[in-house]
């Protein structure tokens, strides 16, 4: 059977790459002062970050419903097609495990439907959806694309640096850097996600921080990982300035670069650069 891949929103790849592998999506939500929005409904992100930076309270974020999930995978089994679902890390969100459940009220369709914890987010997830997909157009049953999938999570690299700790302590999304709060006005995170948000380095200024992206690419490079993707909030220029480094290192366009949207982004606040890396021929 041929297979779809189904996806949420927190890869933040471009929608136009989506639309041309034919990826499905379940939308997160954003909840703010009463309303819950879904964040594939959110496209002024510049809006969206304006407001997080002057509001006197946090917006929220929640996982897709059960009935979410079902209403994207019935119509698919109906297609006669497989599914390969993959997600936020879950150690960060529940919506691995509301895939999960939804798939579990599939009834005879549940064993059709093989549902993926990234242990990542932003772009890593991105690159994971990306090699499934890939293995999906190579004609590759359900099993197949999922391993092709979990083969590119162990082989890619996502930093990212981020402006303060203050929107990740808020939302009490902290994880290991609690340790750094103390001195948090003072330096300049680098972390990852490994099932959660996962401290790497802190150093003291942003020139600091943008060059250790840098040997993300390097380092990534010298590994055999030939394709590499920037990511970013409300920061294009150092984005750009980042994408002119990766162009000098690897000699090839990105895969892609994109802004990380409402979800994530209510949890690390405006300024995130990110850099990542994998070997294309996975992807």
């Amino acid at each position: 059977m041929p297979v779809t891949i189904v996806t949420d929103t927190c890869h933040y790849l471009p929608q136009a790459l989506i639309a041309e592998k034919g990826i499905r999506e379940v939308s997160l939500y954003v909840h703010h002062e009463g309303t819950a929005e879904p964040e594939s409904g959110i496209t002024d992100y510049k809006a969206y970050y304006h407001k997080l930076a002057t509001s006197a309270t946090l917006p929220t974020t929640s996982q897709p419903s059960i009935g979410d999930f079902l209403a994207v995978y019935e119509p698919i089994l109906a297609e006669g097609n497989e599914i390969v679902s993959i997600h936020l890390a879950g150690g960060m969100s529940g919506t691995v495990r509301a895939a999960e459940q939804a798939r579990e009220q599939l009834g005879e369709n549940a064993s059709r439907v093989q549902v993926l914890d990234s242990a990542t987010a932003c772009g890593g997830e991105g690159l994971m959806v990306l090699a499934a997909a890939a293995a999906a157009a190579a004609g590759g049953d359900a099993d197949a694309v999922a391993a092709h999938a979990r083969e590119a999570r162990e082989r890619l690299t996502l930093w990212f640096a981020i402006e303060t700790l203050e929107y990740l302590r808020r939302g009490g999304r902290i994880a290991g850097a609690s340790a750094w709060l103390g001195t948090a006005l003072k330096i300049k995170p680098i972390l990852t996600v490994e099932a959660e948000i996962t401290p790497i380095e802190r150093v003291r200024t942003s020139k600091r921080a943008f060059e250790k992206l840098v040997t993300v690419f390097e380092t990534g490079k010298a590994a055999g990982a030939d394709a590499w993707v920037v990511q970013h909030i409300q920061a294009p220029e150092q984005a750009a300035e980042l994408e002119i480094r990766g162009r000098e290192i690897f000699g090839t366009d990105p895969a892609f670069v994109s802004e990380i949207g409402p979800v994530i982004g209510t949890h690390v606040g405006p300024g995130l650069l990110g850099a990542g890396t994998v070997p294309q021929s996975l992807i």
